[in-house]
């Protein structure tokens, strides 16, 4: 009995030690939490750069809009640059349209002699054998297929032999034998003159537009080879109104603009079918 007090008072002695130890200590999980957070803020500290204390999220912000407006700043100068390009080159393209014009059939032109008005000419229409009658060349000037710049010095050597360096220019009136042709859903479809270089655009404009049936993206010129084959050239004149494609593919002699059908001209032709095909249902018993 006394053995067995002894032992029941050791035992709470033990558990009163363990029990303030605890009490006085915390646990190991409370611990690592406060560790880790201590971690936390002594990282944070090490990368805050020194003298930034007012730095905030709205700073961030500020320098991507600054970024982007200096991006976009730049874009429409290019832009601008590049528009610049487009329209000198279509100026040198209209430029040239009369100097590297050959003569044909149709075509009104003038000769002029520079200080000589009685071998000068004007408003000669080129006949379809393609020669011209001047003073003192009574077989004439065979002029079809040549530029104004070649007419006027093959009429320059056969005036040198009665004029003292004659000065000879011959310009282009009115073209007559450049043809082109728009046919499809445009506004008015036919055959017209080649005045002056047309690209595609500009001849589907001269056609009155394309229609609401017609598809600009599937747009095409068919165009006559050396070997007699009609070769198609795409045009995606939806993409150039668009400002998504340059205005570049000029015309030539003989092109034929093709402007076909989009999905609402298939279903306006099935539509107009509808009629005629009711109609025959009555008289095959179909109602």
């Amino acid at each position: 009995m006394k053995k067995l007090l002894t032992q029941t008072l050791i035992l709470m002695i033990a558990m009163a030690i363990t029990a303030g130890t605890f009490a006085q200590s915390p646990t190991s999980s409370t611990r690592q939490r406060r560790t880790a957070a201590e971690a936390a803020q002594d990282s944070a500290a090490t990368d805050k750069p020194a003298g930034d204390s007012t730095a905030k999220p709205s700073d961030k912000v500020e320098d991507q809009s600054k970024d982007k407006a200096a991006t976009t700043t730049a874009d429409p100068q290019d832009n601008r640059a590049g528009e610049a390009s487009d329209e000198a080159a279509i100026v040198q393209n209209y430029n040239n349209f009369f100097t590297t014009y050959q003569l044909g059939p149709e075509d009104i032109i003038s000769v002029t002699v520079f200080g000589q008005d009685r071998y000068s000419k004007g408003g000669i229409k080129i006949p379809p054998s393609g020669r011209i009658s001047l003073a003192l060349i009574p077989d004439g000037i065979f002029v079809n297929g040549k530029t104004v710049d070649q007419v006027a010095e093959l009429i320059k050597k056969r005036y040198d032999e009665f004029i003292i360096e004659p000065q000879v220019s011959v310009s282009l009136d009115q073209a007559g034998s450049y043809r082109y042709s728009v046919i499809g859903d445009v506004a008015q479809p036919g055959i017209r003159l080649m005045t002056r270089r047309l690209s595609v655009t500009e001849a589907i404009s001269e056609a009155g537009g394309i229609l609401q049936t017609g598809d600009k993206k599937k747009v095409f010129v068919l165009r006559k080879q050396a070997k007699g084959n009609l070769t198609p050239i795409p045009v995606n004149v939806s993409a150039i109104y668009r400002g998504q494609a340059p205005d570049s593919i000029y015309l030539l002699p003989g092109d034929q603009v093709i402007v076909p059908g989009n999905s609402l001209k298939k279903w306006q032709t099935l539509t107009s079918f509808l009629p005629v095909l009711s109609f025959a249902k009555i008289f095959t018993g179909g109602w």
